[in-house]
């Protein structure tokens, strides 16, 4: 459901304020729904009652929409039961958690659990994720919670413990413990910060891991790797990143099949270390690699039997670790590596996620974003009249890499851009956008010049970097090596006039920044100079005898007299093509220009008042070339920059939803209506920051009287 735009900014100021106070990060998570897991425990176990989370109730509402909507068979028997209810001594985690403890169940996600897998190689991420202060004996009060990274901040998600089961049996996930329940609760939560168990169905590994540590995952195609693949991966190691790998199956990923060498196709294994070992015959490159089921190995070179390990010092075993146990972890030279595996996830964690002092942390910049119809939602490089419409940002590459190769000066980095909320708005029939992003270089004279780049600019130039392809995923990355400088990130969807949310996040392993561009907020405030006497126009003439007909002896003007004298006019001006002024635009017209707060106008606030008007016309016209009567929304950027206001893109935002027609345009009225409220409020507020620092305070009434009469 589109937000509403008080409501949507309104949430983003909030959103802001918060981070600002500290909160969405690792130790201060956003309390998900506004429930504090300590609070409700501690109620509840005063109570000596059991919780019942509203926000997601045990219903068909929390199982999903469609396959497990009402009108689904599926959900007819499903009864939802605390683990107390299903079998004796329930546990929350029996002898540490591990991959054997998730199952698969009912539902399409094994993609999460495959990722929950992963996680259970890393315990200080898992219990991250996974608190371990829970338990079904001490201070039980039937209320759990779980943290996860939500676009861009950490969120804590509390539920209660019933689950959906069938002849008392867990439906989705469970354990081979019958009684332990972590990946159930863990599922739970889960399915709640998407809206339902059903939204969890079809994903890939990687959109849960992010969602678990917070970072950013590239894919490589061994038969495409680039030629720096080794490098990348130790430094990757070395920032704490979590690495895995899989052959290709030809048959479905569940037939897991193994090979003559020990490996397995259509299986995920997890890269542990990368090293290079000396030997008589040079340097070897090596990589060591686990199978998650702890057993089932390499048996080809560099496996733990074979002879190549006599060729090496035992102080070089050592340092590799090296171990001859049926354990699922094995080196293996890297060429073989390369022939053998198909496909390559590196997860980039975040420094929050890290706090090894001794790792090389990535340094990580974050920025939110929006696409709105007819004002951001330009589509990409194939819409040049809009596509320069889009968010930019600005990125400064600050220092080049310790290692450059072939003597290049250059920065490496990472730019990931993640479209939000499709996956739990599934049930309002939304799929996936197909998105990409393109760098663009920033000439030297426009360095620290933060204007959003126009239309031209886009047209002389041509991008330095881009995304490989636009594609419908959650997420789209790519690692970058450019020359240190400014440069301006376009993220787009392929098709323009599509609405949407997205976060772009830009890793480095130097210092870098980004940045929204946003222009500074101002206006000119141009005062028309009077006519003199004996200089008035033939115009100006007959608006005083029709000003002087309608005000009568009083010569003031109210809304509705307004909107007669202006009609009267604009009706002889064909070529505007428009049906005139509405008694709203009239009303706001009065508010800008009532000067001494009578609700009218004397003869010279209307003189003024109609200079505007006239100037305003001009650039309307200017816009309006084919003299439609209308004016897209995206070139109202332009005329409200041309009418002398610098906005930033929220405002633009706001401008379209408020005065754009369902076809993105804007006519007239709503052109004249849109510049007198700025003008009124611009001039309102310098009213009010009397000494100019850009910030007022009102008391509610204040407020309330602006608000009201603008």
């Amino acid at each position: 459901m589109p937000y509403t735009p008080s409501g949507f900014f309104c949430d983003r100021l909030i959103r802001e304020r918060e981070r600002r106070d500290g909160e969405g990060s690792v130790n201060k998570p956003l309390r998900f729904s506004g429930q504090d897991f300590s609070v409700l425990k501690q109620e509840y176990i005063q109570k000596k009652s059991l919780f019942e989370d509203e926000t997601f109730p045990a219903t068909v509402e929390s199982l999903g929409y469609k396959e497990l909507g009402h009108k689904s068979n599926k959900v007819k028997n499903i009864v939802w039961k605390r683990p107390k209810d299903i079998c004796d001594n329930p546990q929350f985690i029996v002898g540490g958690a591990s991959r054997t403890d998730i199952c698969q169940g009912d539902l399409g996600d094994c993609w999460l659990l495959a990722a929950i897998a992963c996680l259970t190689l890393n315990e200080k991420l898992l219990y991250r994720v996974v608190p371990q202060d829970q338990s079904f004996s001490d201070n039980y009060a039937g209320v759990f919670h779980f943290q996860f990274w939500r676009y861009g901040d950490w969120v804590d998600v509390v539920i209660d413990d019933r689950i959906p089961t069938f002849n008392n049996q867990l439906v989705f996930t469970k354990s081979a413990e019958r009684n332990e329940f972590w990946s159930a609760l863990l599922e739970k939560a889960y399915a709640k910060l998407h809206g339902s168990y059903e939204a969890l169905k079809g994903g890939n590994t990687t959109e849960a891991m992010e969602d678990f540590t917070g970072g950013v995952t590239e894919f490589y195609e061994m038969k495409e790797a680039p030629k720096e693949l080794y490098k990348i991966m130790k430094k990757a190691l070395e920032r704490g990143s979590l690495m895995g790998c899989s052959i290709d199956s030809l048959v479905p990923a569940r037939f897991e099949t193994r090979t003559a060498t020990g490996l397995v196709k259509g299986h995920a294994y997890s890269v542990t270390a990368v090293e290079e070992n000396s030997q008589k015959e040079g340097k070897v490159r090596l990589v060591r690699l686990r199978n998650p089921w702890g057993q089932v190995e390499w048996n080809g070179p560099w496996s733990d039997n074979s002879k190549e390990w006599a060729t090496i010092s035992k102080a070089e075993k050592d340092k590799l670790q090296h171990q001859n146990a049926e354990d699922g972890e094995f080196w293996m030279s890297f060429e073989d590596f390369k022939k053998n595996y198909t496909k390559l996830e590196i997860c980039n964690l975040t420094p929050d996620a890290l706090d090894d002092d001794k790792l090389h942390k990535w340094t990580v910049s974050v920025n939110e974003g929006r696409w709105v119809r007819g004002c951001s939602a330009g589509g990409c490089r194939n819409y040049p009249d809009t596509f320069w419409t889009n968010p930019q940002y600005r990125l400064r590459l600050l220092e080049e890499d310790d290692d450059p190769e072939d003597n290049e000066v250059a920065c490496t980095f990472v730019v990931a851009l993640m479209q939000k909320n499709r996956r739990k708005e599934r049930k309002l029939g939304a799929n996936l956008f197909t998105i990409g992003f393109s760098i663009y270089e920033v000439p030297k004279e426009m360095h620290g010049n933060k204007q959003h780049m126009q239309k031209d600019f886009f047209l002389l130039n041509s991008s330095k970097a881009r995304s490989r392809a636009y594609i419908n995923l959650r997420e789209v990355t790519q690692r970058f090596r450019l020359s240190p400088g400014e440069y301006v990130i376009v993220p787009s969807t392929y098709e323009p006039h599509q609405e949407g949310e997205f976060i772009l996040r830009v890793f480095s392993e130097k210092r870098n920044t980004s940045e929204e561009i946003e222009n500074r907020i101002e206006a000119d405030h141009p005062v028309p100079a009077p006519a003199s006497a004996g200089e008035e126009s033939e115009e100006d003439q007959q608006f005083r005898t029709i000003f002087q007909q309608i005000a009568g002896d009083e010569m003031e003007i109210s809304a509705s007299e307004l909107r007669n004298v202006l009609n009267r006019v604009v009706s002889e001006h064909r070529e505007m093509n428009t049906e005139g002024f509405s008694l709203e635009s009239c009303r706001s017209m009065i508010a800008l220009m009532d000067m001494d707060g009578t609700g009218r106008l004397n003869l010279q606030e209307f003189r003024h008042l109609w200079n505007k008007i006239k100037q305003w016309q001009g650039i309307f016209k200017h816009y309006d070339a084919e003299q439609t009567g209308c004016i897209s929304s995206y070139e109202m950027r332009n005329a409200v920059n041309d009418a002398g206001f610098r906005l930033n893109n929220q405002l633009y935002d706001i401008i379209t939803m408020r005065y754009a027609n369902e076809n993105m345009n804007i006519d007239f009225d709503s052109f004249i209506s849109c510049l007198v409220r700025l003008e009124g409020m611009f001039r309102a507020f310098q009213a009010f920051d009397q000494d100019g620092d850009g910030t007022i305070r009102l008391s509610v009434l204040e407020w309330l009287q602006l608000t009201m009469y603008a």
